[in-house]
């Protein structure tokens, strides 16, 4: 019998999450209990991708990427894989219909990471689609287990979503990306000029980007709501330190949000959960 393996699979992808991301663990204990493993899975597996580009320096990993997508469809066709996070990466997609065209996005989006590119409107918006929006799409066709109706009201808003974090990331990052890996994703950004305005501009759209995917998640069912919510409200708290942070200090330190901070917000969107005003 295969269950105790997919059993391990899964504690592994757990595992993998609370290790990288207190956020993600803490927006996906409020999901309902069914959604745990399929978005642990999820996150796992975008998780150990990202990891190959900005990680493995010592290692060839143009290679490493090739073999883990080709280890990853064989997984998703075969319904089994040796690698216990590509395992329950493979159950997820298969059980909740996550389209091949969204991972094919996502992994070509991993592979932009392995070049010098300077990024124009173009590419950037290409390398947000795949980094952010379609692991957006991702959990989307989880929550909404089988209902394409929804699923297709709900794209827009479940990418600006995953768009919105991505670039709240790209400014909380933005010294360590350019000093140690040689990386700006803002198109048209010199960061040796980095300023308020330019700072306020990035803020400008990434506040758009919030608002619609706010309004998604209104939308949701009850099962998947106030767990994005809590995504929501860590990932809006960190931006608003970020906007009240010169855009000097932005160059020079990563911006977080305490442990005991995260708690306090927790507590008040619950209180907004129960009393359905979210």
């Amino acid at each position: 019998m295969k269950d105790l393996f997919d059993k391990v699979s899964l504690k592994s992808s757990k595992m993998v999450t609370n290790a990288y991301s207190t956020s993600f663990s803490m927006g996906i204990k409020f999901l309902s209990n069914r959604f745990h493993d399929p978005i642990y899975s999820v996150y796992g597996f975008v998780r150990f991708a990202d990891e190959i580009v900005d990680s493995f320096h010592d290692f060839d990993k143009k290679a490493l990427l090739a073999d883990f997508r080709n280890q990853t469809y064989q997984a998703i066709e075969q319904k089994i894989s040796l690698n216990p996070i590509l395992n329950s990466f493979q159950d997820a997609v298969n059980t909740y219909n996550i389209p091949i065209e969204l991972i094919d996005t996502f992994l070509d989006s991993m592979a932009m990471d392995l070049e010098n590119i300077d990024y124009d409107r173009k590419s950037y918006e290409k390398y947000i689609l795949g980094s952010a929006e379609v692991v957006g799409l991702m959990c989307l066709k989880v929550f909404l287990e089988g209902d394409e109706e929804t699923y297709s009201n709900l794209k827009p808003e479940a990418m600006a979503l995953g768009a919105a974090f991505q670039k709240i990331n790209f400014l909380r990052d933005l010294n360590a990306d350019y000093a140690k890996l040689g990386r700006t994703y803002f198109p048209g950004v010199d960061l040796e000029q980095f300023n308020e305005v330019t700072k306020k501009e990035i803020e400008e759209e990434i506040e758009k980007d919030f608002y619609q995917g706010y309004l998604g998640i209104k939308k949701l069912p009850k099962s998947a709501r106030f767990g994005v919510y809590v995504a929501y409200v860590y990932y809006y708290s960190l931006f608003s330190k970020i906007k009240s942070t010169p855009s000097a200090t932005i160059l020079q330190e990563r911006i977080r949000i305490p442990n005991n901070k995260k708690f306090a917000l927790l507590f008040k969107s619950y209180i907004k959960h129960s009393f359905n005003i979210l």
